[in-house]
């Protein structure tokens, strides 16, 4: 939708100039200079000319943006209180995240696969194939959407070789079907495990329930301990009280026992 601006119209060439002064000092427009045919740069004297080239820094509206910047900044703290989520909402995010990963893993593994069996043909297949440029933007990384040309000369026995080895994996799991089917029936108990989360077996289910949880006592438990270290003191205390009257009473017994051995010597 092309954007209408109303023409302004001024009564002197003066008022036109201190406007002009004005734009490039709140920087809406900035002094340019050329540095080629067509391309201009911005200048470092940035006082107003009128004989010289400006450029007008428009950003449009920024409504979208701050929406974005806003819901940036919501869905940052709404992930940083993921130990108070309820229950539901956390079994959603490991669903969630565990179905993305073996969505990747599976369009990793399909793309491979693709290539290889058409590269063995003699020809370069590619199935999104700047899926994992950085380089590029999210949109431009699903350009195009496949790839398909001549394999480069000299590669033949490197050709040879894979389909030789593919051949052998494909005998080997026709003629052992026990070991085969063993592998895909421990991949199946994998998924079954990752999807209900048992994968950590030698966890209690408690400590499981409370991975999230913060590692530090409750009231209750701060005040159980004290209760039980006053009562180790006073434990302590009666025992040493006990000792000291035991003490006591042995010296005694001894005390009476030498006066009676004195009388006796006597």
């Amino acid at each position: 939708m092309a954007v209408k601006f109303a023409a302004v119209r001024f009564g002197a060439r003066a008022e036109a100039i201190a406007v002009c002064k004005d734009l490039c000092k709140y920087q809406f427009m900035h002094r340019s200079e050329k540095r080629g045919k067509g391309v201009l740069a911005v200048a470092q004297v940035r006082e107003f000319d009128e004989s010289g080239y400006f450029t007008w820094m428009y950003e449009g509206d920024k409504t979208f943006s701050h929406m974005l910047t806003t819901a940036l900044i919501g869905g940052f703290l709404f992930c940083t209180c993921f130990p108070i989520w309820p229950n539901f909402l956390k079994v959603f995010v490991w669903y969630l995240s565990v179905t993305l990963l073996i969505f990747i893993f599976l369009l990793i593994t399909v793309r491979a696969v693709l290539f290889l069996f058409i590269w063995i043909l003699g020809y370069d297949f590619w199935f999104l194939p700047n899926l994992f440029d950085e380089t590029l933007s999210f949109v431009d990384s699903f350009k195009p959407v496949y790839s398909f040309e001549a394999s480069k000369p000299g590669q033949l026995h490197y050709r040879i070789g894979v389909f030789v080895a593919f051949f052998s994996f494909c005998y080997w799991a026709v003629t052992q079907p026990s070991e085969f089917d063993g592998f895909v029936a421990a991949q199946g108990d994998f998924l079954k495990d990752l999807y209900a989360g048992t994968l950590l077996s030698d966890m209690s289910q408690q400590d499981k329930e409370n991975i999230d949880k913060p590692k530090m006592q409750s009231l209750d438990d701060l005040l159980k301990t004290l209760d039980i270290d006053e009562e180790t003191k006073e434990e302590e205390q009666q025992l040493s009280e006990e000792e000291e009257i035991d003490s006591l009473l042995d010296n005694l017994v001894d005390q009476e026992e030498d006066d009676i051995d004195e009388d006796a010597d006597m």
